[in-house]
């Protein structure tokens, strides 16, 4: 049994069926996906969740798991251009997939200093990423005590890759001197909702894993949610979406089923939640539930998104990714974390959905996302009318300095607050990442895919590795892999026993 059809459910659903065993999968959403989401704006759907695509390999290696391939299930392109960065009035800023594009570009906006700084970053993170990618991302959550005998197996010099000692804003000024430099690189700490100036040098893998590749998806975003549920089918896997689970259901101390808010109760041996952890640890399916986790850690940040279609103007010279910053980042981090509220001037990431990542002009109205931090205290207070268009006023004047102009809309746009986020996804305040990476033990505070309930698994992107699409999919498969693992413990004590007693 998985509770909830995101992509680390299905991804261990549909490794777990291909593995001969009985799987259905219950959503309590219309469709699968979970974060992975459309909304509908004047007839035309748009990607209101996850918007790149990275770490290719993740899903090349588990469509092959599952007898298939990714070239056989999704249509993917790679992009030249990873984002394009703008400060106000200034000269924008390309990064791009070819590094010598990117240092020239540097170069050219910032000075050859800064664009040779930008080299030595790369082999930098590459550093990272060689050293975290097998240990890390591909196994088991770390303990405390096997991370340090990792660390003792690395050597001086494996540790100092790592680089958890210092923040990640710290580490970026030994690279780079232009304080919009160091804006545009500390960002990739939001890619987990986590501050640049709190969270490990190590998330720095983060640029590296962009640089690695950034992929557009042929139909969007869901397309690949919609690919992992249906080769789920093809191996037997019934998902039953519109299903709300009320209770696990626990006997002999360990997982036995669950309970539907219709009142059904549906036996199973194993059970994968993939849903935030901080759902059971706050009873949430149930008092027996509660126990299967130690409390949850620092919330991640939440968000605040606008999905409108509406016709580009101005001088901006609009690619796939866009991001707009603010003036003063420690400002806008001191409002989102310190004081707990949505800054004053927010930084500003657009997703023009109908456009390549080129400069090509796209005629008529086309689809966006629009997207700024929040704190995650959506099941604390709700965001009033007020605030909410101060942040609209505030991040569209953004836009507006930068070039970017939108006429007033001729459909509503879709708002979604962190409360939004809250309700689609319980316990979590709206935090879109899970748990925050502050500090060099934010590695260890995730959970991980076994819990302290016999039977009873997590996947998903609040689990162990990390959020994210690719993260997600592989905590999915961490989840198969364990469950596996334990059958065949199971099964071989089980074989022990009986030859004892012959």
């Amino acid at each position: 049994m998985v509770i909830g059809a995101g992509v680390g459910g299905l991804v261990s659903a549909l490794l777990l069926a291909r593995q001969g065993i009985e799987v259905v999968v219950l959503e309590r959403a219309p469709k699968v996906g979970g974060k992975m989401r459309q909304v509908d704006v004047a007839g035309r759907a748009i990607d209101a969740g996850p918007t790149v695509m990275t770490m290719r390999w993740v899903l090349e290696e588990i469509f092959s798991a599952a007898g298939t391939s990714l070239h056989a299930e999704l249509t993917l392109r790679r992009a030249e251009i990873l984002a394009r960065h703008a400060w106000g009035e200034g000269p924008t800023l390309d990064l791009y997939a070819n590094l010598d594009r990117s240092v020239e570009a540097i170069s050219t906006f910032a000075g050859r200093a800064e664009g040779e700084g930008y080299r030595r970053f790369c082999a930098y993170t590459q550093r990272i990423y060689d050293t975290v990618q097998k240990p890390f991302l591909c196994s088991e959550r770390p303990s405390l005590t096997s991370a340090m005998a990792a660390v003792g197996s690395l050597g001086i010099q494996g540790m100092l890759d790592i680089d958890g000692h210092r923040t990640l804003w710290k580490a970026l000024g030994e690279f780079f001197q232009d304080a919009r430099l160091r804006q545009l690189f500390g960002r990739y700490a939001t890619y987990c909702g986590s501050s640049p100036f709190l969270a490990p040098a190590t998330l720095n893998v983060i640029a590296q894993v962009e640089r690695d590749g950034v992929y557009l998806v042929e139909g969007g975003m869901y397309r690949v949610a919609e690919a992992l549920a249906r080769v789920a089918e093809r191996h037997g896997v019934t998902i039953r979406c519109g299903e709300h689970v009320t209770e696990l259901v626990v006997a002999s101390s360990r997982v036995a089923g669950v309970r539907l808010a219709s009142g059904e109760r549906l036996e199973a041996d194993l059970v994968v939640h993939n849903g935030d952890p901080a759902a059971l640890f706050q009873g949430m399916l149930g008092a027996q539930g509660k126990r299967a986790l130690p409390a949850p850690a620092e919330r991640s940040l939440s968000a605040v998104t606008w999905a409108f279609v509406a016709e580009a103007r101005g001088a901006y010279p609009l690619t796939r990714h866009n991001v707009f910053f603010s003036k003063d980042y420690h400002e806008e981090f001191r409002d989102l974390i310190s004081r707990g509220t949505l800054p004053r001037e927010p930084t500003v990431y657009v997703c023009a959905q109908d456009r390549d990542d080129g400069d090509h002009a796209h005629p008529g109205p086309e689809r966006f996302l629009c997207l700024v931090n929040a704190p995650a205290r959506g099941d604390q207070r709700a965001l009033t009318t007020s605030e909410i268009k101060q942040c609209e006023t505030a991040a569209f004047s953004l836009l507006e300095r930068a070039g970017l102009v939108f006429p007033p809309f001729a459909a509503p746009p879709v708002v979604t607050t962190p409360s939004e986020f809250d309700r689609m996804f319980p316990a979590t305040g709206g935090a879109l990442y899970g748990p925050a990476s502050h500090g060099w033990r934010s590695p260890f505070v995730r959970a991980a895919s076994r819990t302290k309930i016999p039977g009873l698994y997590l996947a998903g992107g609040a689990a162990h590795p990390g959020a994210g699409v690719p993260m997600a999919a592989l905590s999915g498969r961490l989840c198969a892999k364990a469950v596996i693992e334990d059958l065949a413990s199971t099964s071989r004590s089980r074989e022990t026993v009986m030859r004892g007693g012959i």
